[in-house]
């Protein structure tokens, strides 16, 4: 089982005034099963953090404890200075907008529509569409590259616009703090760069689950790895991406370089991690085919020094019988 990190605390030096998000001691089970345990972190105004780990980690969960979609069996969620369960709704929803990992089904509505609902917090119940808004909700749209869909309907959208509409939707909300559940899901990889760019030029506070490391690594402050429900490490990309963690955690073995860019740290996986079949093999699943989880996986193929082996080994799989 993972430990908390000996690295420094996100923005250790900084008061609770500078924060837009302080979580203490945060835990939290379902049916007697621990999901989460003792997570700690902060998330300085204006500072993107990418949330990363594992499937089964626990990113999510945790996210959806911070937009109050689950309760916490203990610990303390601020935002801002103050106790989350202290915000009415729509006081939480001015401050908060959430893109969650699964698109939902929005039937007869388009896609200006959709991303109108981001003006929703800050209306009142009788308050009537401005010129203003709509100029909101165009540059958001435009943002996002989805001008030319403004009167399509939303549910005949992509996976990938539809992503990008729901990210229009939070710009259009203006939040303080916006969380990301895999933001870069079902998107290409231009979409992948230009919308996690585009939330970071924002200005504002992010935490966003990325599974990509690399992506993390070039466009994130600073990184939160959970473990099995706990911290695993937190820092910055340098201090948290390093060979012999990516190996302890995620069971593989990489090699990690400085990016020719922006300096922050460049993954690069090493391959064989399934042995090939023999002739023999082949022959033999003619009559009696063998599928691909019944072959032993090999721990690593690239014989680098840095990565320990009882990392990888522990992460191997027994072979069906």
């Amino acid at each position: 089982m993972p430990s908390t990190s000996s690295l420094a605390p996100l923005a250790p030096a900084a008061t609770s005034a500078n924060m837009a998000l302080q979580v203490s001691q945060l835990s939290w089970a379902i049916e007697g099963k621990t999901i989460l345990s003792e997570i700690s972190f902060a998330l300085p105004k204006g500072e993107m953090l990418g949330l990363i780990g594992p499937n089964g980690a626990g990113k999510s969960s945790l996210l959806r404890c911070l937009y109050r979609f689950i309760r916490p069996a203990k610990g303390h969620i601020s935002l801002f200075s103050q106790d989350i369960s202290e915000l009415s709704p729509k006081a939480f929803a001015c401050k908060v907008a959430v893109v969650q990992q699964d698109t939902p089904q929005y039937f007869d509505m388009t896609t200006e529509q959709l991303v109108a609902m981001g003006l929703t917090p800050h209306k009142g119940m009788f308050d009537s569409h401005s010129s203003e808004d709509s100029d909101k909700i165009a540059k958001a749209l435009d943002k996002v590259g989805l001008s030319h869909k403004v009167h399509q309907q939303y549910d005949r959208l992509s996976g990938g616009e539809k992503q990008r509409a729901l990210i229009a939707r939070a710009i259009v909300q203006q939040p303080q703090l916006l969380i990301l559940d895999e933001p870069t899901n079902h998107l290409d990889i231009r979409y992948q760069i230009q919308i996690l760019e585009l939330v970071r030029s924002l200005g504002i506070s992010v935490i966003a689950s990325i599974h990509d490391l690399n992506l993390a690594s070039a466009l994130c402050d600073h990184l939160l790895l959970l473990d099995k429900g706990l911290v695993s490490a937190m820092g910055t990309p340098a201090q948290v991406l390093t060979e012999e963690r990516i190996a302890e955690v995620f069971g593989v073995c990489a090699q990690v370089m400085p990016h020719p860019q922006h300096g922050n740290p460049l993954i690069n996986y090493f391959y064989g991690y399934q042995k090939p079949k023999s002739d023999t093999a082949d022959a033999a699943s003619d009559s009696h085919p063998v599928s691909a989880q019944a072959l032993p996986p090999v721990a690593c193929a690239c014989h680098n020094p840095g990565v320990p082996s009882a990392a990888l080994h522990k992460h191997s799989v027994e072979p069906t019988p």
